[in-house]
């Protein structure tokens, strides 16, 4: 990834995979899939020791090649009747190629973005296709459109249980929910929601839809969808927002009301701090004081020294539909939380505020404090093996925190 969007140095397995923060976390993320069979552990370790630090062209060919082959390889299974076999290379595949659809933004061009997130988009579907897993499809309306979602069941009984809707980060894999809370969820007897928001994979990548800052305008349809059903308890409907999904979550819960209890993954406040920290003061300054050709002027010739820095701009600014540094930059700051609508907060809310979080450091402790409602600050230490953004290489424990709490509330 590029300077305006990398991570901190890591501490906490100080050596790390690689020094190039941004590559070294997508490692720590992919180890910790494997604990719920969506990675394993040999083929990351063989396909990094191949790969130098900030070398993007091979990085990204290594996790399409390895993606690629999974892939290949659960199709042969598939069609010999072995079906278990199947779907487990299907949902490593899907690991390994939203890598490398993340990766694409390092590269001369995005001529592979698309064809590699069908790719990626196939695995899942496959996924889907061969588990043994209850997954139903569902189309949920949403203004003049819908979105694509996979309404998950842990048992064919009918009755209404607690369940759990998903809201993913702002690039982040839906098959990614997957080893970030749903096979938890399902294994304690949730019914799971995952889907595609304004912003998030097929409604950006296939229909050209970008974020919303106003989330409700997305979690209420969902909501609707659910309570029509017979096999949701309307009494014990949560949500979980992971990464950016920590902003959307908490400002849909200042105007939907209808959850009974909410996970905020870290909590965020304020989306445009990522971007912020790493602009240099004196642009920062361009900004504040609107000075829009400037700061564009300025921005681009800084572009100039860094195609690799650029072209990451293009992809994390794409999502947020504006051309020009200066009105991405103005957008972004949409994607912030007022007092009053934190204030607004009643929902009980659990806050997850991992050690050594590297793109919304304080902002967890900002929202618990601010939130109108009953917080719970739940802090990971590197002590633990649990530090870093949404806790990467504990997500067990994760899950045992959340559902821990979840159970406790929704009770």
């Amino acid at each position: 990834m590029s300077t305006f969007f990398s991570a901190r140095p890591h501490r906490g397995l100080s050596k790390g995979f690689y020094k190039d923060p941004d590559f070294d976390y997508e490692v720590r993320c992919l180890l910790g899939a494997v604990a719920y069979g969506a990675a394993e552990a040999g083929e990351i370790l063989a396909t990094v020791d191949d790969v130098g630090d900030g070398d993007h062209d091979h990085w990204f060919r290594a996790w399409h090649d390895l993606g690629s082959r999974v892939h290949a390889a659960a199709d042969r299974e598939a069609a010999a009747g072995r079906t278990v076999t199947a779907s487990a290379a299907y949902l490593r595949a899907a690991t390994y190629l939203a890598v490398a659809v993340n990766a694409a933004s390092g590269l001369q061009s995005e001529d592979q973005l698309t064809s590699t997130f069908r790719l990626q988009r196939s695995s899942w579907e496959r996924f889907v296709d061969t588990t043994d897993r209850i997954v139903e499809r569902v189309t949920i309306p949403w203004e003049q459109d819908s979105m694509p979602g996979w309404f998950l069941r842990p048992s064919t009984d009918p009755g209404p249980r607690r369940t759990l809707v998903m809201v993913n980060g702002s690039d982040g894999a839906t098959s990614g929910l997957w080893h970030n809370g749903a096979a938890g969820a399902l294994a304690r007897g949730y019914n799971v929601l995952l889907f595609d928001g304004p912003g998030q994979q097929s409604m950006l990548f296939e229909r050209g839809i970008g974020f919303r800052p106003d989330w409700e305008s997305v979690l209420t349809p969902v909501v609707d969808l659910l309570l029509g059903r017979s096999d949701v308890d309307p009494g014990r409907l949560a949500v979980y927002g992971l990464s950016q999904g920590g902003y959307w979550v908490p400002r849909a819960l200042a105007y939907e009301h209808r959850f009974a209890a909410a996970v905020a993954d870290p909590g965020v406040v304020d989306v445009a701090a990522s971007w912020t920290a790493h602009i240099p003061s004196s642009l920062m300054s361009l900004f504040r004081s609107g000075k829009k050709e400037a700061f564009d002027r300025d921005m681009s010739l800084g572009m100039r020294f860094s195609s690799s820095t650029a072209r990451t701009w293009a992809f994390r600014a794409r999502p947020y539909g504006r051309t020009g540094y200066f009105d991405t930059l103005a957008q972004v700051h949409e994607y912030a939380l007022t007092a009053d609508e934190m204030a607004g907060i009643t929902t009980p809310l659990l806050v997850t505020d991992p050690e050594d979080e590297q793109f919304w450091p304080g902002q967890s402790e900002r929202l618990a404090a601010g939130a109108g409602g009953p917080t719970e600050l739940a802090r990971f230490t590197a002590a633990e093996g649990a530090n870093f953004h949404c806790q990467p290489l504990a997500r067990q424990l994760t899950d045992a925190r959340m559902f821990g709490w979840l159970d406790s509330v929704l009770a």
